[in-house]
């Protein structure tokens, strides 16, 4: 039997401690129905009794505190919700908890942004995590010492997991009832809840805002020139030549500043511009090429894909029911 300890924490979303506790529970269910042995116990466990959650509209009640867990197998960590840095300050006696059971040999896995929480433990440090896309920026911010993996839907590295954002918790729960079952039960359980198995990318799903929390003023210069002349074919030369800066010094500052080095930066904004096309207009792929300063179809494609997962096609059949239709 796997002891499942889904933490019940101050600012939690709440579906990200009910899905869990539904999901394992159902699995439960299909392994009894297969002839086999119940294989989770899942419970809630709480700092305290009872958590009232969005502005007390819901109140979550504990099974156990954490004082009654001698030992566990898995500790997920729910999605949070508004200012991170008050989130964990709110949920702090939780991280010596975690790190504990984690030396007994407890795994653990953060669903969205949980990661925050989870990074606050020392756990992931030197080690790769995922979190909802939005909040990129703000992590590496916080958590320089944890590789933020951009676009990806879970990690793992040596029993430790993440997943990316919103709904995406949902790959990492199957992912698991696989590790600890098998393919057939993971299989069971994607259809069960209507979960595309499998999936590994967010990439689809991203929108890009140029990191701007840091001080580098001549950088955050380069990038507004960037995102209003996105249709011109710039080179690193003449942005570093507008801006009066020694090449070598403006590439080195602008990936420190914004974490992109600048032919980045240009791809990201122009491949921005490019969704909002494809999602809005009924430009065929040519058209919005040309739109974002691109001559290069081969190129243009491949950058689209390498930055959303999706082909240009794909990308706007998936956003833009009129131009299915056309």
């Amino acid at each position: 039997m796997k002891h499942v300890s889904i933490l019940v924490l101050e600012t939690a979303v709440i579906e990200a401690i009910a899905d869990p506790r539904y999901l394992f529970s159902a699995v439960n269910q299909f392994l009894v129905a297969a002839g086999k042995e119940p294989l989770f116990e899942v419970q809630l466990v709480g700092f305290k009794k009872e958590v009232r959650l969005e502005n007390s509209t819901y109140s979550v009640y504990a099974d156990v505190l954490l004082e009654e867990i001698s030992q566990t197998d898995l500790i997920i960590i729910p999605a949070l919700s508004g200012d991170m840095k008050m989130a964990i300050q709110q949920n702090a006696a939780f991280i010596p908890w975690i790190n504990d059971q984690h030396r007994k040999g407890a795994e653990v896995a953060s669903l969205c942004i949980g990661a925050f929480l989870f990074a606050s433990t020392g756990l992931l440090n030197g080690k790769k995590c995922s979190t909802h896309w939005s909040r990129f920026n703000e992590f590496r911010v916080m958590f320089p010492e944890v590789e933020i993996v951009d676009g990806s839907i879970i990690t793992e590295e040596k029993g430790l997991y993440s997943s990316g954002g919103a709904n995406s918790y949902w790959n990492l729960l199957v992912y698991l009832v696989e590790k600890y079952t098998d393919r057939a039960t993971a299989i069971l359980a994607a259809k069960y809840f209507a979960v595309e198995i499998d999936r590994d990318s967010q990439a689809a799903f991203m929108l890009f805002n140029g990191q701007r929390t840091h001080e580098d003023e001549e950088v955050k210069k380069a990038q507004d020139y960037i995102e209003t002349n996105y249709i011109e074919r710039l080179t690193v030369d003449q942005l570093a030549d507008r801006f009066a800066i020694g090449r070598r010094s403006f590439e080195r500052r602008f990936k420190k500043a914004t974490n992109n080095t600048v032919v980045e930066y240009m791809q990201r904004v122009k491949m921005e511009a490019a969704k909002r096309s494809f999602e809005t207009s009924r430009k065929n792929i040519s058209e919005v090429m040309f739109d974002v300063g691109y001559t290069d179809t081969k190129a243009f494609r491949t950058i689209f894909k390498k930055i959303t997962g999706l082909t240009p096609i794909e990308y706007r059949n998936k956003y833009n029911k009129q131009a299915l239709m056309a």
